[in-house]
């Protein structure tokens, strides 16, 4: 019963992050200023590592955590990489 239960939460889980991407993707295609397509894009990553953690957490295996770990490595440092740019002008001094 309980792996019932833990499989249709994933199942859910992961249906509501997939829409949850649908705003941020929207936010980065069509916003208005590029300080909106940042927030987009560190939403759009922040939400697509949690869809492969629940991904992970389905299939059983370490692979799709380290995935994820790299996913928020990659995002942290793009996030205050165009934050610096977008207050300077310039990533690397």
């Amino acid at each position: 019963m309980s792996q019932m239960i833990l499989s249709w939460s994933l199942l859910v889980a992961q249906v509501m992050l997939g829409l949850a991407m649908v705003g941020p993707l929207w936010r980065v295609l069509r916003g208005p200023r590029a300080q909106d397509r940042v927030v987009g894009l560190d939403t759009l990553y922040v939400t697509g590592m949690l869809l492969v953690l629940t991904f992970g957490i389905r299939s059983g295996t370490v692979l799709y955590f380290e995935a994820a770990l790299v996913i928020a490595l990659l995002g942290f440092v793009s996030t205050a990489a165009l934050a610096k740019f977008l207050m300077r002008g310039e990533v690397i001094e």
